[in-house]
């Protein structure tokens, strides 16, 4: 327990220092008009105010991320309370900041957008199709999971009822992703928010009641994993593919600008996009300890469940046991409603997305149409793979993790180019060292992983540092060619 509340109050104290530094770096300039009066659409640039705008951050970036990534990630012992830790002040919060501040100052711009102005039309047009693909994984998976839990609740888990539910949440996102922000996702989701945010902060009361004997940093970091199930998976890179969302996660990079359009001054960036992220990341800590005590101190005996249960399992299980009926009802908002917005909102990123490479006007509705239409087919096809084979979703999930990471990549990579020709100095190692740290992760990852090459563990050593130096040698070319 000693580890997971030194954990916190490093989060906390990253928030107020690190933080404080890297918007002393960009520099917010409160005098700036932002797109959301600048471009004001009343559909995507909408002025909102700034505690809605962060609770909508929040649940876009958070859905089930810093859950279930939290409880997968927990099974690796106590060196996931580190990667949150650094992860989230050095990298994940320092990306959200710098990808909502870019969007902001570049009038509410998307992602691909903002990768091809600093890295190039061609990786924008790479990242366009990348982003688009990893959105439609979120929104096929978002649609797919919360459809089984609905159906297992209602009784009979069938899979008729499957595809009831399936069709119920298609319906909310098709409305969602066509109407305004401020009509749906402007109205219910602070509530999902505060119900996320409120269930981590009764499971922190509890941790601190119960006070489980739960692994510490000073009793090894290695692998915890070879009892439940993780046996072939190393540390390195596998633990920094699975906590994506509660210490660096590239889909966030899509999810800024959509409250970059909302933001009333940039002054505000910090605690909505900086500030998101830490308490994603709390979430995320709280989850960590919650499923240590569940997998290495007798917990999952203590709720009736088995060491082995999947992550949905242990959020229902730790959820009613500890929390009683109000705990079941946060449950459900956890595991079904959050997943569920998260996947709305991967939606209207790519329509937003590709409306801005196609210089579409989303004011009309028939123009919102024309992109939204093609995007829910293919959901439909991934979701109909899902359905026809039985590890359809587990296969798409890998890759989802996978893609998910690789997006960060690029942002870091975008945010540094911005920092050398905009601020000079070495401010730019705010991004550099971490975005060296992604490519070596995720180049590592799709190289040993099974749904890659699947080369031998004995080669992680040796492509991880190797990617890390060669990556940095490049950029060191590149900066020192730019300022001949």
């Amino acid at each position: 327990m000693y580890s997971f509340l030194i954990s916190i109050a490093a989060l906390v104290v990253g928030y107020l220092v690190y933080g404080a530094f890297v918007e002393k770096v960009f520099g917010p300039d409160p005098n700036l008009v932002t797109p959301a009066v600048a471009k004001a659409d009343n559909v995507d640039f909408i002025l909102m105010p700034t505690w809605k705008v962060f609770m909508i951050q929040f649940l876009n970036i958070a859905g089930t991320g810093p859950i279930f990534g939290a409880i997968m990630g927990a099974k690796f012992g106590p060196s996931a309370y580190l990667w949150i830790v650094f992860g989230c002040i050095f990298g994940g919060a320092v990306h959200d900041y710098l990808s909502g501040m870019l969007s902001v100052r570049h009038g509410g711009s998307g992602y691909p957008i903002l990768v091809g102005r600093y890295l190039g039309e061609g990786t924008k047009k790479v990242m366009l199709v990348f982003s688009v693909l990893l959105l439609l994984m979120v929104g096929a998976v978002f649609v797919y999971s919360p459809a089984v839990i609905l159906g297992d609740m209602a009784g009979d888990g069938s899979q008729g009822s499957m595809m009831l539910w399936i069709g119920v949440i298609f319906i909310y996102y098709i409305i969602a992703t066509l109407l305004p922000i401020d009509k749906i996702i402007g109205r219910i989701y602070p509530v999902f928010a505060a119900a996320l945010l409120f269930m981590a902060v009764a499971l922190l009361v509890c941790l601190l009641v119960k006070w489980p004997s739960i692994p510490e940093f000073w009793e090894g970091l290695q692998n915890r994993g070879p009892s439940v199930g993780l046996k072939d998976q190393p540390i390195f890179p596998c633990l920094f593919i699975t906590i994506a969302c509660g210490a660096v996660s590239g889909f966030h990079a899509t999810q800024s600008p959509l409250m970059a359009r909302c933001i009333g001054n940039e002054k505000l960036g910090r605690p909505v996009f900086y500030g998101s992220m830490v308490t994603e990341g709390l979430v995320a800590l709280v989850w960590a300890a919650v499923s240590s005590y569940f997998f290495f101190d007798g917990g999952a005996a203590a709720v009736g469940s088995d060491i082995t249960a999947a992550a949905p399992t242990v959020v229902t299980k730790v959820s009613s046991s500890w929390l009683g009926l109000l705990g079941g009802i946060l449950a459900v908002l956890g595991v079904v409603a959050a997943p569920i917005t998260s996947g709305d909102t991967a939606f209207r990123s790519a329509r937003l997305i590709i409306a801005d490479f196609l210089h579409l006007d989303q004011g009309p509705m028939r123009k919102r149409l024309y992109i939204a239409v093609p995007l829910f087919v293919l959901s439909a096809l991934l979701l109909w793979y899902n359905i026809a084979d039985a590890n359809g979703f587990n296969v798409i999930w890998r890759y989802f993790g996978w893609a998910n990471q690789t997006l960060s990549v690029f942002m870091f990579w975008t945010a540094t180019v911005y920092l050398v020709k905009n601020k000079g100095g070495l401010y730019y190692l705010i991004t550099l060292i971490p975005g060296l740290f992604m490519t070596s992760v995720c180049l590592t990852f799709i190289l040993v992983d099974k749904i890659g090459l699947g080369l031998p563990a004995t080669f992680i050593p040796w492509i991880a540092v190797g990617t890390f130096v060669i990556s940095a040698i490049l950029f060191y070319l590149w900066k020192y060619r730019k300022n001949r």
